[in-house]
C-alpha cells in the first residue's frame, strides 16, 4: 500500500515513504537491528529517501528498526534475506559466518586500533575479498558497505575490568557470534547469547553481570541504568555490512543499481562520521548518568588469546589471514 506522506508508525520503527507521482516499480524492505533514534536508522531513512528521489519513484524502501521486532531478531532477518522475504538487511560479520564463515574475521579481538582503521581495512583488500565470499553464498555486498558501530567496551554490574581475572567467572552478554564467544572464554568468562533488545533485562534479572558493545548501544537502550562500570576496553570493532538478497539485487536495471551503490558509499561514509561523533561525546553523558570508566592496558589480555588466534587462523583459511595481518596488528 501507497501512503500519501512519509512518517514513521509508531511502535515499529518503521519509515514509510511519499507516494511517488507513478507506481513504484521496485518496493523494499530494510531491516536493521537497532533503535529508531540511531544514527543508523536515520542514515538508511535518508539513504533510501535518496534512492527514491534520484529513481524518480521507482523504488520505493520500508526501514524497520530492531528487525520488524521479528522473534529471533538477526539470525531470523538473516534467513529471511537469504530466501528474498525481505530484500536488504544489515548485519555484524560475527552472525553472517553461519553463511559465509569467513566474515567472522571482522570480530577479530585487538585487530583494529580504531573504528577510522577498521573502516580503512573493511574498504580495502580484506573487505573486497570479503564482498567476493558474501556473492558466493547468495548475497549482495557493496564495495564502501560496513556501516560504523564503534568499538567495544565492557560495562559490568559488579566491579571494573581492569585486568583478565577480573572477568573470571564473570556471565558476559555476547551476540550470537562464535569469535566473540571465544575471546571471552579466554578472559575466563562465561559467554550468554541474548538479542540486543534483551540486554536490558538480562542485566537487570541477573542473567547476565556484563555486556560488551559500543558506547552508543548503553546509550540507546538504557542500559547505563542497570549497569555501573565501563571499562574501555576497544576490544572488537563493532559494524554493520549492508547486504542484498543477490537474486533481487541481480534483477535490478544497471541505472538502478549504480544509484543504490552510489547511495550506499555516500551514507556509510555520513553514518560513520555521526557515529563516531556519538560514541565520543557519551564518555560524558555517561558519566554524567552516573557511570564510572575506566582505561584497560591490552597488553594483558592480549596474551591471553594466543589459543584464539590459532584456532581462527585455520578457521579462517591463509587467504582471508594474510589479508588482515597485512593491515592489522594480531598478538
Amino acid at each position: 500500500m501507497k501512503l500519501s506522506r512519509r512518517g514513521f508508525v509508531a511502535g515499529l520503527g518503521l519509515t514509510v515513504f511519499a507516494r511517488s507521482a507513478r507506481a513504484a516499480d521496485f518496493t523494499f524492505s530494510q531491516y536493521h537491528n537497532q533503535v529508531a533514534e540511531s544514527p543508523l536508522h536515520r542514515q538508511l531513512v535518508a539513504m533510501w529517501e535518496d534512492v527514491r528521489r534520484e529513481t524518480a519513484g521507482r523504488v520505493e524502501t520500508r526501514v524497520y528498526a530492531q528487525n520488524n521486532n521479528i522473534p529471533g531478531s538477526d539470525p531470523q532477518a538473516l534467513r529471511m534475506l537469504l530466501a528474498g522475504e525481505i530484500e536488504f538487511f544489515t548485519l555484524m560479520g560475527g552472525v553472517l559466518d553461519r553463511v559465509v564463515p569467513v566474515t567472522a574475521v571482522q570480530d577479530m579481538p585487538f585487530a583494529f586500533r580504531s573504528a577510522e582503521h577498521a573502516h580503512r581495512v573493511m574498504d580495502g583488500p580484506l573487505g573486497a575479498y570479503l564482498r567476493s565470499e558474501i556473492e558466493a553464498h547468495g548475497l549482495r555486498a557493496f564495495p564502501v558497505g560496513a556501516f560504523d558501530n564503534g568499538m567495544r567496551q565492557i560495562s559490568i554490574t559488579l566491579r571494573p575490568v581492569v585486568v583478565p581475572a577480573d572477568l573470571m567467572g564473570i556471565k558476559m552478554r555476547t551476540p550470537d557470534a562464535p569469535l566473540i564467544a571465544d575471546t571471552f572464554r579466554a578472559f575466563g568468562a562465561e559467554p550468554v547469547t541474548v538479542n540486543s533488545a534483551d540486554i536490558y533485562a538480562a542485566l537487570k534479572s541477573g542473567k547476565v553481570d556484563a555486556q560488551e558493545n559500543p558506547l552508543a548501544l548503553i546509550e540507546l537502550f538504557k542500559l547505563y541504568e542497570v549497569v555501573r562500570y565501563i571499562s574501555v576496553t576497544n576490544h572488537i570493532w563493532s559494524g554493520f555490512n549492508e547486504l542484498a538478497h543477490l537474486a533481487t539485487w541481480k534483477r535490478l536495471p544497471a541505472d538502478v543499481q549504480t544509484i543504490v551503490e552510489r547511495n550506499v558509499a555516500k551514507h556509510v561514509k555520513l553514518q560513520r562520521r555521526r557515529q563516531g561523533a556519538l560514541n565520543a561525546q557519551l564518555r560524558t553523558t555517561l558519566a554524567q548518568q552516573g557511570a564510572t570508566f575506566n582505561l584497560v592496558e591490552q597488553a594483558a589480555f592480549r596474551r591471553m588469546l594466543s589459543g584464539v588466534y590459532e584456532k581462527w587462523k585455520t578457521q579462517l583459511g591463509t587467504r582471508c589471514w594474510s589479508l588482515l595481518t597485512a593491515e592489522a596488528r594480531i598478538g
